[in-house]
């Protein structure tokens, strides 16, 4: 073999080389994702079990944390990608200068209910009475304010509301009769009715426009990685399609990641979310503008900001033009 013959064979195994190392590195494509809460990160934990990024070519590593504020820290840290959370985080950090923007809505509006003993039998009789919620500045307390607000009680003078903490508490708060009314999700409306309480209001039929979950990522993650970013919303919309129309094998994940496995409990929790979940996952600036009104009063610089800078419509809008949406429902 003559020294132009071995140049050749180097320069062509060094090509080979460096395609096999760049397919390698797209094969490895890596995302971190957290979440922390309950039975509204059902699609988050539907990619990571049916493997709806793995199909795509990204190794995604799924994080359950304590509380968003711990996730949030961790992203802009650069720690994380993308977390799963509600619109008070997207809002305060972004109000605090973060670059912090949500690319995809999942609990459009408050999938709660406003529980109360059978004797009440409407909303006007709550006045002058004690109502639990989370502590100041949850989704629990926002959604009970609110939910009152829409339906003719001032949530502060016509009710006291106290902070009882989480969602079990506040059951066990009104069971004890601590409060008289309190705001709950499925399946403690289900466990609140074998109490003998019933569901007064269901607050999503209020249709208030707010993200009680999202997912957000960072503009700087977005200019670093955004094909990765339109592949999770991929995901994140077919893991939608699957929690709507395959019931069992939702139910299952469910049960499996809130250790629930009462069948009927199971049941309520599904139907609670499904009617809710968006077949495309538009994060709404309207959803956004909520919580800016909401936060006004107390924090001037809400009502000075343009709700839409806090979404990023770009990847659902790919996604839909792709023509994935159309696919998984038929229309």
């Amino acid at each position: 073999m003559n020294f132009a013959s071995s140049k050749f064979i180097l320069a062509l195994a060094l090509m080979l080389g460096a395609m096999a190392f760049g397919d390698c590195a797209r094969a490895q494509e890596r995302l971190r994702v957290a979440w922390a809460g309950g039975a509204s990160n059902a699609t988050i934990w539907i990619v990571q079990e049916k493997g709806l990024l793995k199909k795509q070519g990204v190794n995604a590593e799924f994080i359950s944390v304590n509380a968003s504020p711990m996730a949030l820290q961790a992203m802009i840290a650069g720690e994380l990608d993308v977390i799963v959370t509600s619109v008070t985080t997207l809002v305060n950090s972004r109000l605090t200068g973060a670059d912090v923007i949500m690319i995809a809505s999942i609990v459009p509006t408050f999938p709660a209910h406003i529980v109360t003993p059978k004797s009440i039998t409407d909303v006007k009789q709550l006045k002058g009475k004690i109502g639990g919620v989370g502590r100041a500045g949850t989704t629990t307390e926002i959604g009970m304010r609110l939910g009152l607000g829409r339906l003719g009680i001032d949530p502060n003078t016509d009710v006291k509301l106290v902070p009882v903490g989480a969602t079990a508490d506040a059951l066990a708060a009104l069971s004890k009769g601590i409060v008289q009314f309190s705001i709950l999700v499925e399946p403690f409306v289900r466990e609140a009715e074998k109490l003998g309480f019933k569901s007064l209001v269901d607050i999503s039929a209020l249709n208030i426009p707010f993200h009680w979950n999202a997912a957000l990522t960072r503009e700087a993650t977005i200019r670093l990685k955004a094909p990765l970013m339109t592949k999770f919303v991929r995901a994140l919309a077919e893991a939608i399609h699957i929690f709507k129309t395959d019931k069992d094998s939702t139910m299952k994940i469910i049960s499996k990641f809130t250790r629930i496995t009462n069948s009927d409990s199971l049941e309520r929790t599904h139907q609670a979310f499904a009617k809710l979940l968006p077949e495309t996952p538009t994060p709404s600036p309207e959803g956004v503008k909520t919580y800016l009104d909401y936060l006004a009063a107390t924090r001037p610089e809400a009502v000075k900001v343009n709700p839409k800078e806090f979404v990023d419509l770009s990847f659902v809008q790919e996604v839909q033009a792709s023509g994935l949406i159309r696919q998984l429902y038929g229309k």
